[in-house]
């Protein structure tokens, strides 16, 4: 969960984000290294005038100076094309999860475990009786997902275009009515992970927190299971 004062991303928790942060420090490293080339040659042009203001054309500095932007623009689309193939590619999903958006709440149902459905709506601050609790971002009934296991997330949406997001899981994907869309994730530390509603839905957009819990396998089917007799 992030926390005041925080500059940079949150502790990752699946194997996408740890690439999402590899991939923004490696853009990162070409940005710098441009933004002080060209501060330095406008230093050089505030100190002294261009010693060559007369020259009109020069071959070879133009081939450099177009076929270097090309060579950082492939550096920087093959690691970021890579990255979009494993967010969209899963392989064998063991869980399945739809995630369903509703003015301003969030219906969750497992497809492969005797459709378990539940509503998570978020808890109010003068309902906080556990003392450390998120303000605005807990909720009644957490996700709860296994631990190393590959997890299909299907969203979709009752009335307007809602996004499920999960910064600390690097997964962000947009609810929208009439069409499922799926994303593929895989927890490698337990924990409590917290997210929310990342397109604007209305008046409520921001009361529509998503909480991750991320347990054992063995607790996510026990837990399957008491879902399941309440039901």
């Amino acid at each position: 969960m992030s926390t005041p004062l925080q500059l940079g991303f949150q502790d990752p928790a699946s194997y996408i984000m740890k690439q999402f942060l590899w991939f923004h420090d490696y853009a990162m490293s070409f940005i710098i290294f441009i933004t002080i080339l060209v501060i330095y040659a406008l230093m050089l042009l505030a100190i002294k005038l261009p010693s060559f203001w007369k020259l009109i054309e020069k071959q070879q500095i133009e081939l450099w100076w177009t076929v270097s932007p090309s060579f950082i623009l492939v550096a920087l689309a093959v690691p970021s094309i890579k990255l979009l193939y494993w967010m969209d590619e899963g392989i064998n999903p063991e869980v399945t999860v739809k995630s369903i958006g509703h003015q301003w709440y969030w219906t969750y149902e497992f497809w492969d475990q005797n459709r378990i459905e539940i509503d998570s709506y978020m808890v109010q601050t003068e309902d906080l009786t556990t003392s450390g609790l998120p303000r605005l971002l807990e909720v009644d009934n957490r996700l709860v997902l296994p631990l190393n296991t590959n997890i299909r997330v299907v969203t979709h949406s009752t009335d307007v275009i809602h996004a499920w997001c999960v910064p600390s899981l690097g997964v962000k994907m947009d609810a929208v009515p009439g069409r499922l869309n799926q994303l593929y994730v895989n927890i490698e530390r337990p924990g409590i992970f917290y997210g929310q509603c990342s397109e604007i839905c209305g008046a409520n957009h921001s009361f529509m927190p998503i909480v991750v819990e991320a347990v054992p396998r063995n607790e996510f089917y026990n837990w399957c299971s008491t879902i399941s007799s309440e039901d």
